[in-house]
């Protein structure tokens, strides 16, 4: 969420800004400089209601001692007068509030200036190819055929037991799938994060909190009668232990991990890019989190980047490093870069890491905050990545890798796996 500060010093930069997510800010900016200053003269009204309530309490008591009936008698009555005055300059105070606060919602966060124009991702800036693209054989098959060949995830039966999107990963599939998570969760830890095993539920303060709510209301598993929401990313509960703290500077930097499955609606999602593996509703994923000082985020940014290409390459697979456009970020998002690995067996790039800064948006929305050397409260930056979502990555492994005898595992899983190939 936008400081308001922020948004009355800078309202034609934010609104200029936001045009790069093609959102037209123009009127709703408006709108919430309105509610703000109806908003802070309710405010006033009411400070100076209570004012002079403060100072008749004070002097009836007086004017009956002194004998002065009359006086005292008006006081009284001008008392209850303000009282109703006060009952009815709260609510509208009140109102105001929670009107700007609807408003503060609906408002993106503002692209960083380095965030390229464009309309979908098919405008996304490559910045960086990485790794050999594996040239396709005849014998080459995508991975849900391979799945079927090996026995080694169920598409079929995720269908009967649950519904489509939610597959069983069966034998060398499952050790497959639980040797990534851990190789995952020891990398995060060997470059000092610490790792947490969080709720796989979390309340709607939570979701608002990293902005997944009220934007995101349609696309989350909602248990309504607990009004609970299965989490889309770990990044929900992990941002959130931090929710309304005050940390010292010393304690910066915060950084995270954790392994969650992950639960997402889809809705609207159709065609052959959600067959297989290649969109779930359910999918595994080991996240990243950064709290940082503000002075640091953007490096922290790069660091992150870099941390999940190094990453892919131990994983042997070629990837490709995108810098997204103003019309394909994120909501919560100030910048985002994408990677992506190459499947040769469907010909096309499989994103499987979004790692973003989202500046002072969450925190804002978070209540987090630090004090700095002057002893000041600030804002922190929160950032987040995937490092990483399995489905894909599963998907690219499985067709990158398949030979005559079978599917070989990169290397760097084989101690995870305790199996060099899959075969039948």
């Amino acid at each position: 969420m936008l400081e308001l500060a922020r948004i009355r010093k800078e309202k034609e930069t934010i609104i200029e800004r936001l045009k790069l997510r093609n959102f037209d800010g123009k009127e709703l900016i408006e709108n919430i400089l309105v509610l703000d200053g109806n908003w802070r003269e309710s405010k006033q009204e009411l400070e100076k209601i209570a004012a002079e309530s403060n100072q008749l309490a004070k002097s009836i008591g007086s004017l009956f001692k002194e004998g002065k009936q009359d006086e005292a008698k008006k006081a009284k009555a001008r008392a209850g007068e303000l009282k109703e005055l006060e009952k009815n300059a709260k609510e509208a105070m009140n109102a105001y509030a929670e009107k700007l606060q609807a408003a503060l919602y609906e408002v993106p966060n503002v692209p960083n200036p380095s965030v390229p124009s464009g309309n979908s991702d098919e405008d996304n800036e490559v910045l960086s190819n990485s790794g050999t693209i594996p040239t396709k054989l005849d014998f080459w098959q995508p991975h849900w055929e391979l799945a079927k060949k090996y026995d080694i995830i169920d598409f079929e039966v995720g269908v009967k037991v649950t519904g489509a999107g939610f597959p069983f990963y069966k034998g060398q599939g499952a050790r497959l799938q639980r040797a990534l998570i851990n190789f995952f969760l020891d990398q995060a830890r060997d470059n000092g994060y610490t790792e947490i095993i969080p709720p796989f539920v979390v309340n709607e303060a939570s979701g608002i909190g990293t902005g997944q709510l009220p934007d995101k209301e349609g696309q989350m598993y909602h248990a309504t009668i607990d009004d609970l929401y299965l989490i889309p990313t770990a990044e929900i509960p992990l941002t959130n232990m931090y929710r309304n703290e005050l940390v010292k500077s010393t304690d910066l930097p915060i950084k995270l991990t954790g392994y969650t499955p992950c639960f997402r609606r889809e809705a609207g999602s159709y065609g052959s890019d959600v067959r297989g593996l290649n969109r779930l509703h359910q999918f595994d994923k080991v996240e990243l989190v950064r709290i940082e000082h503000p002075d640091n985020s953007y490096a922290v940014l790069d660091e992150m980047v870099k941390y999940v290409q190094d990453i892919l390459t131990k994983l042997e697979l070629p990837y490709r490093t995108l810098r997204l456009c103003g019309g394909d970020l994120g909501f919560t998002s100030a910048l985002t870069f994408d990677l992506e690995v190459y499947s040769a067996a469907q010909d096309k790039w499989l994103e499987v890491s979004s790692v973003s800064n989202f500046e002072t948006f969450q925190a804002n929305r978070l209540k987090l905050r630090f004090k700095d050397e002057n002893n000041n409260k600030q804002l922190v930056h929160t950032l987040n990545g995937s490092a990483l979502a399995l489905p894909r990555i599963l998907a690219a492994l499985l067709e990158n890798n398949q030979t005559e005898e079978g599917i070989k595992i990169p290397a760097a899983l084989v101690p995870y796996t305790g199996f060099d190939i899959i075969k039948n």
